[in-house]
């Protein structure tokens, strides 16, 4: 099927393309997307927000299904509770050695490829639009 590239409707199309071939290696596993971007999370985030409902706000989702997400994530090994604990309520996670292993085959690691091999110019145009419409849907 042809395109006209630039007409809002086939990016959009290209866009939910793109989108749904994402969400299929995200099946990855055992796992599903969901646990994966919790994982990205945990090993990216700085050591204070590593917490269900600091996720929660991160990804703008209710904290009870993040909840159970970090649950799934603890019983399956690949997120314990982080050695040092502040006070107050707040649990702080960690991830485990077997969560580590596991993000080295990280579903994404194709895509972050694919935009390495882009132009720098075509990245910061492409960061720039996503930001746009992430924060038009939000």
């Amino acid at each position: 099927m042809e395109f006209a590239l630039t007409t809002a409707a086939s990016i959009a199309e290209l866009l939910e393309l793109t989108a749904r071939k994402l969400h299929s290696r995200g099946h990855a596993c055992g796992m599903f997307p969901a646990q994966w971007a919790a994982l990205r999370y945990f090993s990216r985030a700085p050591e204070a927000l590593r917490t269900a409902s600091e996720l929660a706000r991160f990804q703008g989702l209710a904290n009870g299904p993040v909840s159970r997400t970090v649950r799934t994530l603890v019983q399956k090994g690949l997120l314990a509770k982080a050695a040092e604990q502040p006070k107050g309520r707040a649990e702080l996670l960690a991830l485990t050695e077997t969560g580590r292993t596991l993000l080295e085959g990280d579903p994404t690691l194709e895509l972050k490829a694919a935009l390495t091999d882009l132009p720098e110019t075509d990245r910061r145009s492409l960061a720039r639009t996503l930001e746009l419409l992430a924060a038009r849907l939000g």
